[in-house]
């Protein structure tokens, strides 16, 4: 995989901040009269360009701390901060300059619109920066190109198989040169062979873009590729050391 990529600004890159520090964060969610405790008093630092494993059986805690990394959601005490920004203080309209030039996301359900093809999926988050045509069509191909679609442009959704899809997802999430990758599964529906194609591409990119990556997976080979691994149980963080 030789496509090469725009790069972050020298003063991103340079940076030795935290692109994401969580401080004593905690998120319970009311079910009637139960209290369901997701997060428990969570903390850790993503330093830049580090790609990290979330792992922790289902209803662990995995996703809802996605969201609250990614503004999807807001913890009831604690703080997160990612590239500089306090989200969990953030108004609606700072949350979405922060989705739209800072997190990008990545589902295990694609999120694709099924009646644009590829390339428009693609250019999606850069129609919304009103890029100039001719730089978002350039910029959509070499995404395409990266992901090894380049051929499959005019194809829609429907006409990819789901590993396709989700290379298609990938790229849209690195449209606007995101300084975080946050991806929730992006595995979960794909079969093994395509499964491992696919992390070893979010492997790839990461290193291609200088980007930072927190990624929940049960896949042991996206463990594997981590720099770091997470490990959360019933909402508590019970290891954040490297994997040897």
């Amino acid at each position: 995989m030789t496509t090469a990529l725009s790069t972050p600004a020298p003063t991103a890159a340079a940076s030795t901040e935290p692109v994401v520090r969580v401080e004593h964060v905690s998120r319970t969610y009311r079910t009637g009269s139960a209290a369901v405790h997701a997060l428990r008093d969570v903390s850790f630092t993503i330093a830049p360009g580090e790609l990290v494993a979330l792992v922790g059986r289902s209803g662990s805690g995995k996703t809802t701390l996605l969201n609250v990394i990614g503004g999807l959601d807001r913890p009831d005490a604690g703080r997160v901060v990612v590239d500089g920004r306090e989200v969990s203080t953030l108004d609606e309209r700072g949350l979405v300059e922060l989705r739209r030039d800072v997190v990008s996301f990545v589902f295990q359900t694609f999120g694709l619109v099924p009646v644009l093809s590829a390339a428009e999926n693609v250019g999606v988050p850069l129609r919304l920066r009103k890029l100039p045509t001719k730089d978002r069509e350039a910029r959509v191909q070499l995404l395409l190109d990266l992901v090894g679609l380049g051929s499959h442009a005019l194809q829609r959704p429907g006409e990819l198989s789901g590993g396709q899809q989700q290379r298609v997802a990938i790229a849209r999430s690195l449209a606007n040169s995101p300084r975080l990758l946050v991806a929730d599964e992006p595995t979960g529906q794909l079969d093994t062979e395509t499964g491992t194609a696919v992390m070893a591409l979010i492997r790839a990119v990461v290193e291609a873009e200088g980007m930072t990556a927190i990624v929940s997976t049960h896949d042991p080979l996206m463990v594997s590729l981590a720099d770091r691994v997470l490990h959360i149980a019933d909402g508590s963080l019970v290891n954040s050391g490297r994997e040897s």
